[in-house]
């Protein structure tokens, strides 16, 4: 994997190892992340992907090995660093009860920010994604990928230095989503570091310039696209992801799947 010389390191994970139990989720993470980069951290289900992101940003704990983001390691008593971290979950609760503009000032204050600039940044955001008209509206009133856009907006209001991305386009329509994808190239040419986790192969392939695949608490691949594409002789993520992974039984899978729909 080709990074350039002196770049600034954001995150770093050394040996990193968790277990639930019996059962070891992560198998020694070893990691270093740059300034600037779109990292695509892709893995079928159970890798250890959603395990990973939350011991990073200090939503699980007692786990083996070295964590430091920002330069400092991550411990309970040391949480400056998560004023610097954006994050979407993949499932989200959002407060029902609270209009847009209720939430996103709240949120803003938990990141340190005056209200009347979290008001102020928060309704020229709606705007931009085209939700103007209901930023005093309840959320419960909210479509799923108006939810979604009021969670990318939460993430980035507070202007984080580091991006934490659990599938965050579900629900977006086509418009929305190249919108998103060119705020992450924009994001990352200003130095901004995003960590993208998601299923959807086309999309981490074109908007990441490093892919890491985990599969069993494992690293099994990091690179570029190219590199991973020269090193496997494979021509898409999705085709590369099923070598590495060993799922190879999806065809076979379709077609029994097809044929008892098709069943008299």
């Amino acid at each position: 994997m080709t990074i350039e010389a002196n770049q600034e390191v954001v995150l770093s994970l050394t040996d990193l190892k968790k277990n639930y139990g019996t059962k070891n989720v992560l198998k020694g993470i070893d990691l270093t992340v740059h300034r600037g980069q779109i990292i695509g951290y892709i893995g079928p289900n159970g890798a250890g992907k959603s395990t990973t992101i939350k011991i990073l940003l200090g939503l699980e704990g007692e786990y083996d090995g070295k964590v430091e983001i920002f330069g400092e390691e991550i411990t309970e008593n040391n949480i400056n660093y998560k004023r610097k971290i954006g994050y979407v979950p993949e499932v989200a609760e959002l407060f029902d009860n609270l209009t847009a503009m209720e939430y996103l000032t709240f949120v803003g204050e938990l990141y340190g920010m005056d209200i009347q600039s979290a008001d102020e940044k928060a309704q020229k955001l709606m705007k931009v994604f085209g939700l103007e008209e209901v930023y005093h509206s309840r959320i419960a009133s909210y479509s799923k990928g108006m939810r979604q856009k009021v969670l990318i907006i939460s993430s980035l209001l507070h202007n984080p230095d580091l991006l934490f991305l659990d599938e965050p386009l579900s629900g977006l329509d086509a418009n929305s989503v190249m919108v998103f994808k060119e705020i992450l190239a924009v994001l990352a040419s200003q130095g901004k570091t995003i960590f993208y986790s998601s299923h959807i192969m086309d999309v981490v392939e074109k908007i990441s310039n490093r892919i890491i695949l985990i599969n069993a608490g494992k690293i099994v691949a990091d690179g570029s696209f190219n590199e991973l594409k020269e090193q496997n002789k494979e021509g898409t993520l999705e085709q590369i992801f099923n070598q590495l992974t060993g799922f190879n039984e999806y065809k076979a899978l379709a077609e029994e799947f097809v044929s008892i729909v098709q069943e008299v």
